[in-house]
């Protein structure tokens, strides 16, 4: 028999109420302060058909108050107590919300930069059953407002075309974290997402990968995606440091890296 490993940081479960659809929205964050009160805002009057669950990697800033998140409509606040950084916080939410028997989700950052009116458009297309559905804000009908240069640069010309060329798929935005899975797809012992190789933004990545790969419905749909038109942009990627560490994990990716290979110890006849 084959190992599969199942590898989750320790983390909190604060369940604020019952499970009450089929999908979930999981929203990373770590301390997003008011971008974060923002964009649970604005996300009310579109999550209608949606549990909102909260992953946090950590914060200190009080953007986490239970009381701040129950009044929002917050469903469920998870938070990592175990090291990793993006792909933990990731693992985290999806081991949880496969054992709560959500049958898919869709994943925004907390930063109040995504166009969350597209929420019903990625529950419309997983109901489909589309399995991976890439937000794009460069299809017709995508828009983007002052995104740094060198990232959209960075995207257009090394990211996406390097991702199209390793998976055939025609990919346009494949660093947007605007994305939804099914849980057929996260659940796979093929897919093998439960890894602690996966640390950060690779995990994303590999998931864009593996689902062409491995035969999964995938399909992009226009999203929007607008930075602050003055003042630090809202990013955990540093200019230097975060996209070297972006590019070296973008080749790790299409070069094969993080395939899972199974471990299939040989039976033995006594």
């Amino acid at each position: 028999m084959c190992i599969i490993p199942h590898e989750v940081p320790a983390f909190l479960t604060h369940e604020y109420g019952p499970k009450r659809h089929d999908v979930c929205v999981c929203v990373f964050v770590i301390n997003e302060a008011q971008r974060l009160a923002s964009q649970l805002e604005r996300m009310r009057n579109v999550c209608t058909n949606v549990d909102i669950v909260i992953a946090d990697g950590g914060s200190t800033d009080g953007s986490t108050n239970e009381d701040k998140l129950r009044a929002a409509g917050v469903n469920t606040l998870l938070v990592k107590t175990g090291p990793g950084r993006l792909g933990a916080q990731m693992r985290m939410a999806f081991d949880w919300l496969l054992k709560r028997g959500y049958k898919g989700v869709i994943v925004v950052d907390g930063n109040n930069k995504d166009g969350v009116e597209a929420i019903p458009l990625f529950l419309k297309r997983l109901n489909a059953g589309v399995d991976h559905v890439q937000g794009s804000r460069f299809l017709p009908g995508g828009h983007h407002e002052n995104v740094p240069f060198s990232r959209l640069l960075g995207v257009r010309i090394l990211h996406a075309p390097l991702m199209r060329w390793a998976t055939g798929f025609p990919y346009t935005d494949t660093t947007n974290g605007f994305r939804a899975y099914s849980a057929k797809f996260l659940a796979s012992p093929e897919i093998a997402v439960f890894r602690d190789i996966f640390v950060g933004y690779e995990l994303h990545y590999y998931l864009a990968l593996a689902a062409v790969k491995h035969g999964y419905a995938c399909e992009e749909i226009p999203v929007s995606r607008v930075y602050p038109a003055t003042g630090k942009t809202p990013t955990k990627i540093s200019f230097f440091r975060g996209n070297l560490s972006v590019l070296t994990k973008l080749f790790l990716t299409v070069l094969g890296h993080y395939n899972f290979k199974p471990v299939c110890p040989e039976r033995t006849n006594s």
